[in-house]
């Protein structure tokens, strides 16, 4: 018995398999500051505001980046881009590691790192949806946000065995490894003709060029879906960032036990991809009911985690409210955004999402660095379920997807 029946998955497993491994291991360089951030902070060699700061600066970096590299992405071929941002992103890791004692330097090099970074995740939706059927898009895009989601507890797992040095060196060389499997294995599927560039640009000519791609996109709802990509996008990114630093500074537990803690958290966080695959379906393929729903969940739980201080408890909603999101988040980026391969600007609507949702992150990591101490960590919960909240109300006048 085949393991495929069909040309087409076969391409498709190839396909997706490439992207969600390159995706886990740039999640993985990603999430690594966040996993030895309390480390860093316990040895003395950056402070909590300065850890802010740096990240910020790299979702900004990485938020323009978005923007310009998924234009980019429309115009040259994606395994260039892929695996030149992944080999630069890791050097710089590297460098990270060796320059503590200069700050303005690993200002630049984190900020670097994030544009490199940024050169990744557009062109690879751009390839899959554009060599795929929408069926198989939809997997494929489960397959990298689940290598999305594994990252952090790969991250967190390394920080409990390795120093903060190592942890960041080994991700680094991981980054670099993969950036060269991945400009030989596309070159290869490109060979054997499992990819090919911009066919759908091929079919733009075509057809009704006065409509131009804007206005396509604006039929395919993009309005409505870039306040949502800046809502998933700060509780995503921001959120799940500050996670080890709320473990040991709200609930009061010791920076081992917080490391083991937020493993956990971020391998329970990634089966919301699958949940939100299995609420999909259920709900009669209906995407913006089910980013309704997991809005409207995360909303709950946020209160629930602001009324309730009990320890376990507590990070218990919290970690439900970030699953839920997590389903609204899922559904932008394996289903709405594959959804518009037909518009010709598959890349640069994604790269415009993503920098919509970082340039949120940003904002929204510095707010909440510069205010935890004067309001707390209590009320930054209430305000994380008033941005959920306003999801809701986004999504609330739903149309029926076609």
């Amino acid at each position: 018995m085949k393991l495929f029946k069909t040309k087409e998955a076969r391409n498709a497993f190839y396909i997706g398999g490439m992207c969600t491994i390159a995706y886990l291991i740039t999640y993985l360089g990603r999430n690594i500051l966040s996993a030895i951030s309390p480390q860093i902070i316990e040895e003395g060699v950056f402070g909590t505001e300065f850890i802010g700061t740096l990240s910020s600066l790299f979702f900004i970096c990485y938020a323009f980046g978005q923007l310009l590299n998924g234009i980019i992405g429309d115009k040259i071929r994606a395994n260039y881009m892929i695996s030149l941002g992944l080999i630069l992103s890791g050097a710089g890791g590297i460098c990270f590691s060796f320059l503590t004692g200069y700050p303005k330097s690993i200002s630049v090099i984190y900020g670097m790192m994030g544009f490199f970074l940024s050169m990744i995740f557009a062109p690879m939706v751009k390839i899959t949806a554009e060599n795929t059927t929408t069926a198989h898009a939809v997997y494929c895009g489960v397959g990298y946000e689940m290598g999305a989601l594994l990252g952090a507890p790969i991250a967190g797992i390394l920080s409990l065995f390795l120093n903060w040095k190592n942890v960041l060196r080994s991700g680094s060389f991981a980054l670099i490894l993969m950036g060269i499997l991945c400009l030989i294995g596309f070159s290869v599927m490109r060979h054997k003709r499992i990819i090919k560039y911009n066919r759908y640009r091929e079919v733009m000519d075509k057809e009704d060029r006065q409509k131009g791609g804007i206005r396509a996109l604006i039929e395919h709802d993009i309005i409505r879906f870039t306040p949502i990509a800046m809502l998933t996008g700060i509780v995503r990114t921001t959120v799940v960032f500050w996670i080890p630093t709320y473990l040991t500074q709200h609930l009061e537990f010791t920076t081992e036990t917080a490391s083991g803690i937020y493993t956990v958290v971020t391998l329970l966080i990634s089966s919301s991809v699958f949940l939100s695959v299995f609420l999909y379906i259920k709900l009669d393929n209906n995407m913006y009911l089910t980013i309704l729903l997991g809005f409207a969940v995360s909303t709950a739980a946020f209160v629930g985690a602001y009324f309730i201080g009990q320890k376990w408890i507590n990070i218990s909603l919290l970690v439900l409210a970030i699953i839920f999101e997590q389903v609204a988040s899922s559904m932008l980026w394996t289903r709405y955004c594959p959804s518009l391969r037909d518009t010709g600007m598959t890349s640069s609507a994604t790269g415009f999402l993503d920098f919509a949702s970082y340039m949120a992150a940003a904002i929204a990591s510095s707010l909440f660095a510069n205010s935890v101490e004067s309001i707390g960590w209590g009320n930054l919960i209430l305000i994380w379920a008033g941005l959920m909240l306003v999801g809701v109300l986004i999504v609330i006048p739903h149309r029926n997807p076609k």
